[in-house]
């Protein structure tokens, strides 16, 4: 049988097939590590949305296609090992400064730039980790006759490292070490495997030492760069910031959006004028002190809820919010107390609504967002008839959205909730009801009770917030001509026009 030129294992040092395995499955997984943190990572500047996850996952296919190509090439002209340990410790280094490249450059380019030092931050280390499988290989072949099991078997043991660092970082990292934290250590992790792939032939130089220092800058950069935060939840890097001009008011900061305000000592105190829109329609639907049996789509700082139990003695509330983190920090630093008449369920709110009884809600608040929009699951035909069912015949359902430009999605949405409420209303600043603003913050109304518009825009006079309400003639002129959105076709993000980088 004929030999494949190769450099042979036993001369200047040999991989062992456990070791093999081990570089190709860990340069593997830390590519699909590095693809999911970088989606928290850009979460605060781009939001959670399609297009960025759609951005992120193609960039790392991008990268781990040249990756392999350009190694495999690279690895018939020069001796593979000799390219390993150079790929990792090079690869370290990009990652433990991820953190802060990407932070410094959305505060210096006020995020313009974001997006290309993500790009950067994940292509290089992406393509130079994709380029170790082809360089082991290589180096792994030694007969002809062992080509198909050399090949087949790293390839799918590349293939479960991927598996094992996406299950690993989605399920156990995110949720318990900050993002910070987890690049600076899968960078160190590299370049202590590079020192030691090195070692292992014999080919210590000095890259190692500047590779250290290097990742040390990088740990120190995120440590103390910009974009810090109180605490990485699952879903958020959050932080509560006090008002300065109100020392009991509190701001629930997530991926530097306001979502919420809480005075401490005055849960009537209703800062955001969204809030006091939705607070106006339970004003005007129910009659004054009636108490109300309430269920929540997303916690925020649970203003609404709070408010509930101040204004109405013995109303109740439900409360679905996927995020622990978040329902985390209001115990800690908002001061939120549960009990019978306020029940907080950790629970996706598409699922939640389902467990909820049929006609056993007055009243029915839509506020949950991913990233800078509502998660397109609860926005569809097929959700808003599990809204319409837990309802009772005079319920209310009020739902926060957000929009730009055209704001296409608001019309579709508002089109959604028409095709199963016999009455929609709408309520947001006169620029944007004549679809001539900026756009922001929308309330929509829907009910098969007729809504008193007339009273609902008078107290929204009162609350001072500037909005004004479109009764169900004029909101049916405001959505034209907007399809309905169902689970089948939900094109959320797509519908939101590009909103300012943050």
């Amino acid at each position: 049988m004929t030999d494949l030129q190769t450099d042979p294992p036993s001369r200047g040092g040999a991989l062992s097939d456990l070791s093999a395995a081990a570089l190709v499955f860990g340069s593997s997984a830390a590519v699909l590590v590095v693809e999911i943190v970088a989606l928290r990572l850009l979460a605060p500047y781009l939001g959670l949305t399609l297009e960025t996850s759609t951005m992120v996952i193609g960039v790392a296919l991008a990268a781990i296609a040249t990756g392999s190509w350009w190694g495999g090439q690279i690895a018939d002209r020069v001796p593979p090992r000799r390219l390993i340990g150079p790929f990792l410790l090079v690869s370290g280094v990009v990652v433990a400064a991820t953190p802060f490249l990407v932070r410094t450059s959305a505060e210096l380019s006020n995020g313009s730039l974001v997006a290309v030092a993500a790009g950067v931050a994940i292509l290089v280390p992406a393509m130079l980790l994709s380029a170790v499988t082809p360089a082991v290989t290589k180096l792994q072949l030694v007969r002809l006759d062992e080509t198909g099991t050399v090949v087949g078997r790293l390839s799918g043991i590349g293939t479960v490292g991927a598996v094992v660092g996406t299950v690993v970082t989605g399920f156990v990292l995110i949720s318990r070490v900050p993002v910070s934290g987890i690049m600076v250590g899968l960078g160190l992790a590299l370049v202590l495997t590079g020192l030691a792939v090195e070692a292992t032939f014999g080919l210590v130089r000095r890259t190692v030492v500047t590779s250290l220092v290097l990742v040390t800058l990088g740990a120190t950069g995120a440590a103390t760069g910009p974009g810090g935060c109180d605490v990485e939840t699952a879903y958020h890097c959050a932080s509560v910031e006090v008002d300065p001009e109100r020392a009991s008011g509190r701001v629930l900061v997530l991926d530097n959006l306001r979502h919420s305000y809480v005075d401490l000592d005055d849960p009537t105190h209703l800062e955001f004028a969204y809030i006091r829109a939705i607070a106006a329609v339970v004003d005007t639907a129910f009659t004054s002190r009636q108490a109300l049996d309430a269920y929540h789509l997303g916690a925020g700082g649970l203003t609404i809820p709070r408010y509930l139990q101040a204004v109405r003695p013995g109303s109740t509330s439900i409360v679905s919010e996927l995020d622990p983190g978040v329902v985390q920090i209001n115990r800690a630093q908002l001061a939120l107390e549960t009990g019978p008449d306020l029940e907080v369920r950790t629970e996706d709110g598409r699922l939640g609504v389902e467990k909820i009884s049929t006609a056993s809600v007055d009243l029915v608040v839509g506020d949950a967002f991913g990233g800078v929009s509502v998660p397109w699951h609860l926005t569809t035909r097929e959700a808003v008839d599990q809204i319409a069912r837990v309802l009772r015949p005079d319920g209310v359902y009020a739902a926060n959205l957000i929009d730009h430009g055209s704001l296409a999605f608001a019309r579709a949405e508002l089109a959604t909730l028409g095709a199963v409420f016999s009455h929609v209303a709408l309520a947001g600043p006169p620029e944007d009801l004549a679809r001539n603003g900026d756009g922001g913050n929308l309330v929509a109304y829907a009910s098969d009770t007729p809504l008193d518009t007339v009273v609902l825009a008078s107290l929204l006079a009162e609350g001072e917030s500037g909005w004004e309400v479109l009764d169900d003639e004029g909101t049916r002129a405001w959505i034209g001509d907007a399809e309905v959105l169902t689970d089948s076709f939900a094109p959320v993000d797509q519908l939101l026009t590009p909103y300012p980088v943050r």
